[in-house]
C-alpha cells in the first residue's frame, strides 16, 4: 500500500475536517443574560472553540482541584455563582471550596486570601470569574480569570487569548450551599413611596461615613468594610491582624471608647504608642461569624456598623436619604502608621483616602447591583440631583449623595508642603470642578484642623494635639468671641493651656516644625511634653480667626454650583462669617451636627438634625419624640417644613443611641415595654425579626443601636414608650425636608456672583 506523503496526508486531513459538519449542539439553558446568574446554582460544562468534546467541571480525585472530565450534570460539581461585580462571579461548591486559578492550575480551595488579609492593595484573587459572551458562540459563554486575565480553556488550563477560550454553558442545578452573607431577619418589600399630598416618604441620615475602612491610610485603623467583593468574611473578618491580640494596638478604639469626648487616660496612651501596644485588654477582636464584641456603635469607635446588609435593613425600615461623607484624618494615621503600631495600603493624605472613598462608593452601588440581578437593579442609588434623589425614592430605593468631610480639603493645607500647589481662586475652582464632576454634592470646607478655609473646629482635646502637628502652629484660642452663634465644638476650656498661644496673623509662618512627625511622631512632638503637661486653661474660649479668603472663594464656589454647604465644623468666628455670607445670598446651610443658632439656620431654609430620646418617662408616652417635636415647631416657626431628620454620624467616632435597658444603660429611671418580636414597620409594609450577626443575637433592649440595621428597633422602641404615628410622621418626612432645602439650593445657584 503506498501512503501518501506526509504534507499530502495533513492535507488531506484538513480539506476533509473542513467538509465536516459542526456538531449539533442543544441550545443552552435559558437565561437573561450575563448578570442573571447571582445567586444562583449551576453545574459549569465547558467544550472545544467547535462545541466539540463537552465535559463538566468535577472535584479531582484528590480533592484539591477541579478538572473538566464529568460526562453528566448529574455528577458533576455544582456551584453556587456569588456576584462579586457585575458580571463577575465566585464558584462555590457544595462543600464550601472555591474554585480558583493560581499558577496557571484550577485548585480548590476553602480559604481565600485578600487584599485585606494580606495587607497589599494591589492583591487581586484568582477566585473570581468574569463571565463573558463567548467569541465562539453568543448563546453562550466564557470565563476570564481576574488574576490572570487569562481564559478558561476545555482543557482546564488558561489562555491569554480569547480564540482559544472554552464554550461554557451553565446548567441550572439544586442542592448548592449558598455563599456565606449575613441574614436581614426581616420580611416584605418597600411599599410605601409618598404621602398622600405627594411628598417622599422616608427618613434621612443627614451625616453617615459609610466607608471609612477606607481612610487612615487604609490599613485597620478603622476596621471593616461595608462590602467585599469576596464577601463577608473578607469584609468584616477578625481584626486581631490590625487591632492586635485584644485589641491591644488599637489606640484610636481606645482613645475614643474610654473616655469622653476626646478625653482620655494620657498616663496610659502615651506609654502605649511608645511601646506600640496597650498594657491591659481592650476588646476581643473577633469578627465574622462570631462577632463577639463589635459591631456596638455606641461603644466602639473603630469598628464597621454599616455593612450593606445592616443598611438595607435600615432601608426597609424607612431610611430613603444617606449623605455618605467621605472621611478620613491624616494626622491619625501617621501617628499609629509613622510608630509602626500598624500597616498601611496607602498614603495618610486626606485627598488619597477621599478619592478612594468616593471610587468605593461607586463600586458598592456595583456590587449591591451585582447582588440584584445587573446594573441599576439595586437598592442603593448614587444621586446628583434632587430630582434623582426624589425619583429614586420613589421607586423605594435609598438615595445617597456623596460629601466630603475632611481637615485638608484639596490638599488646602494652613502651610503648604513642598510640591503641593497653592491653593488660590484658580486652584480652587479647579477642585470644585473635579470634585462635582465626579458626583460630590456636599462639602464641609473644614474638620478638626486648621486649613486654609479656615481654623479647625476647635473641638479640644486630642484635636489639639493633632492640629499643632498638622500645621506647627500653637492653638489661638480667645475669649473674644462672638454673640450670636451657636456652635457644636468651639466652645469652653482649652484643654491643652500650654499649646495656646494666640497670633494676630492667621497665614503667619508656623514657629514649629512638624516636618518629622510622619516619619517619627512621637520624637517629633517630645521637646512639647512640657507643654502638653501644662494645666487647661478655663473660660469660654474660642477660635481667634474666622473665614480666609479662600474660605469665602471656596463657599461662594459651592453656592455657583448648587452644593450643600456643611458649616457645622466652622468654628464661632468662621461660621458667623459663613452664616452672614449665605445669608446675604439666600441660600441655605446643612447644620448635620445639630446646630440652628436660635432658628437662623432654618429662617434661611436650612436644615439641621436631630434624635429620638434613650431614656423615657413612663409618665409621658411619647417622651422619647419630644425632640423631634420641639425641633419641628421651632422649624414651623421659622417659616420652614417641619421635618427634621437624624445624624447619626456612625462610623465617624461619634458613638450611637445606647440601650434603656440592662448594666450598659444610662437611664436614671425604670424603664419599661422592651422591644419584642416580630414587629412591623412604621409603613406596615416590612415584618422584623430579632436581628442576627451570624452567630451572634443582638438585642436591642440592652445593646443600643449595634448597627444601622437597628434603625427599625429604634422607631419601635418609641412606639413601644407611646410615640404616636403622628409623633412620628415630621420624621418620616424628612427626606423631604432635606430635599426642600437642597432644591432651594439649586434655584438660588444662579444667582450667586
Amino acid at each position: 500500500m503506498v501512503r501518501p506523503p506526509p504534507r499530502a496526508a495533513a492535507l488531506a486531513f484538513l480539506l476533509a475536517s473542513a467538509c465536516d459538519p459542526e456538531p449539533e449542539r442543544p441550545p443552552p439553558p435559558a437565561n437573561d443574560g450575563l448578570y442573571s446568574f447571582a445567586g444562583g446554582c449551576y453545574a459549569v460544562e465547558a467544550s472545544e472553540p467547535d462545541g466539540a468534546n463537552p465535559r463538566f467541571l468535577v472535584a479531582t480525585e484528590e480533592g484539591d482541584g477541579f478538572t473538566f472530565s464529568g460526562t453528566e450534570p448529574g455528577t458533576s460539581a455544582r456551584f453556587f455563582l456569588k456576584a462579586s461585580d457585575l458580571g463577575t462571579y465566585l464558584l462555590y461548591d457544595t462543600e464550601g471550596r472555591y474554585l480558583v486559578a493560581e499558577a496557571g492550575l484550577l485548585e480548590r480551595r476553602a480559604d481565600l486570601l485578600s487584599d485585606v488579609l494580606l495587607i497589599d492593595d494591589s492583591y487581586v484573587s484568582g477566585a473570581e470569574w468574569e463571565l463573558k459572551v463567548s467569541v465562539h458562540d453568543p448563546e453562550r459563554f466564557a470565563l476570564k480569570n481576574r488574576r490572570s486575565a487569562r481564559f478558561l480553556t476545555s482543557t482546564g488550563l488558561l489562555s491569554a487569548q480569547e480564540s482559544n477560550s472554552a464554550v461554557v454553558t451553565l446548567h441550572p442545578r439544586t442542592g448548592c450551599a449558598e455563599h456565606p452573607e449575613l441574614t436581614l431577619d426581616a420580611e416584605g418589600q418597600v411599599s410605601t413611596t409618598r404621602f398622600p399630598d405627594g411628598a417622599v416618604f422616608g427618613i434621612v441620615d443627614t451625616h453617615s461615613h459609610l466607608l471609612t475602612n477606607f481612610g487612615f491610610g487604609g490599613g485597620g485603623v478603622f476596621h471593616g468594610a461595608p462590602f467585599h467583593r469576596l464577601g463577608v468574611a473578607h469584609a468584616l473578618p477578625d481584626c486581631s491582624l490590625f487591632h492586635g491580640e485584644d485589641g491591644r494596638t488599637d489606640m484610636l478604639g481606645f482613645a475614643y471608647d474610654q473616655g469622653t469626648e476626646g478625653n482620655f487616660d494620657v498616663e496610659v496612651f502615651l506609654p502605649a504608642l511608645l511601646f506600640g501596644f496597650l498594657s491591659e485588654f481592650n476588646h476581643h477582636t473577633a469578627g465574622y461569624p462570631d462577632f463577639t464584641d463589635w459591631p456596638a456603635a455606641p461603644f466602639s469607635s473603630t469598628h464597621q456598623t454599616q455593612y450593606y446588609r445592616w443598611l438595607e435593613r435600615a432601608h426597609l425600615g424607612g431610611l430613603r436619604l444617606v449623605v455618605q461623607h467621605a472621611t478620613s484624618n491624616s494626622i491619625m494615621c501617621e501617628l499609629i502608621m509613622g510608630q509602626g503600631i500598624q500597616e498601611a495600603r496607602y498614603s495618610c493624605n486626606d485627598m488619597v483616602a477621599i478619592d478612594r472613598e468616593i471610587a468605593e462608593a461607586y463600586n458598592m452601588e456595583r456590587y449591591i447591583d451585582a447582588q440584584s440581578g445587573g446594573p441599576g437593579l439595586g437598592w442603593f442609588r448614587i444621586v446628583k440631583t434632587p430630582a434623582e434623589a426624589r425619583a429614586v425614592i420613589e421607586q423605594g430605593k435609598l438615595a445617597v449623595i456623596l460629601g466630603i468631610e475632611v481637615s485638608n480639603l484639596f490638599d488646602c493645607f494652613l502651610v503648604t508642603p513642598a510640591g503641593v500647589p497653592a491653593c488660590d481662586q484658580t486652584f480652587i475652582e479647579s477642585q470644585l470642578d473635579r470634585y462635582f464632576e465626579m458626583g460630590v454634592r456636599a462639602l464641609f470646607p473644614v474638620h478638626k484642623y486648621d486649613n486654609a478655609f479656615s481654623p479647625g473646629d476647635g473641638h479640644r482635646a486630642i484635636s489639639e494635639v493633632g492640629s499643632f502637628a498638622n500645621s506647627g502652629h500653637w492653638s489661638s484660642f480667645t475669649l473674644d468671641c462672638p454673640d450670636d452663634v451657636n456652635v457644636v465644638f468651639d466652645k469652653g476650656n482649652v484643654n491643652f493651656g500650654g499649646l495656646n498661644k494666640p497670633r494676630d496673623e492667621y497665614f503667619a509662618p508656623p514657629p514649629n516644625d512638624m516636618s518629622g512627625f510622619a516619619a517619627a511622631p512621637i520624637d517629633t512632638l517630645a521637646p512639647f511634653l512640657s507643654n502638653l503637661q501644662e494645666p487647661a486653661q478655663e473660660g469660654a474660649y474660642c477660635q481667634n480667626h474666622g473665614l480666609t479668603p479662600q474660605g469665602e472663594a471656596l463657599i461662594r464656589g459651592m453656592m455657583r454650583r448648587g452644593m450643600i454647604v456643611e458649616i457645622d465644623h466652622l468654628p464661632q468666628w468662621s461660621y458667623k462669617n459663613a452664616l452672614e455670607l449665605l445669608e446675604a445670598n439666600q441660600y441655605p446651610a446643612a447644620a448635620t451636627h445639630g446646630s440652628e443658632s436660635g432658628g437662623r439656620i432654618y429662617q434661611n431654609a436650612g436644615i439641621s438634625k436631630t434624635g429620638l430620646g434613650r431614656c423615657a418617662d413612663p409618665s409621658t408616652p411619647g417622651s422619647l419624640t419630644g425632640s423631634i417635636r420641639d425641633r419641628a415647631a421651632r422649624i414651623a416657626a421659622a417659616g420652614g417644613y417641619p421635618a427634621p431628620g437624624f445624624g447619626f454620624d456612625l462610623n465617624g467616632f461619634a458613638g450611637a443611641p445606647g440601650p434603656r435597658f440592662g448594666p450598659r444603660s444610662e437611664c436614671q429611671t425604670a424603664q419599661e415595654s422592651p422591644i419584642t418580636y416580630p414587629f412591623t414597620s412604621y409603613a406596615g409594609d416590612v415584618t422584623f425579626s430579632q436581628p442576627r450577626v451570624a452567630n451572634r443575637v443582638i438585642d436591642f433592649n440592652t445593646e443600643g443601636l449595634a448597627h444601622v440595621g437597628l434603625l427599625p428597633e429604634l422607631i419601635e422602641d418609641a412606639r413601644r414608650t407611646g410615640a404616636t404615628a403622628e409623633d412620628l410622621e415630621p420624621l418620616f418626612r424628612s427626606a423631604e425636608g432635606y430635599l426642600r432645602m437642597w432644591e432651594r439650593a439649586e434655584a438660588r445657584s444662579s444667582t450667586i456672583p
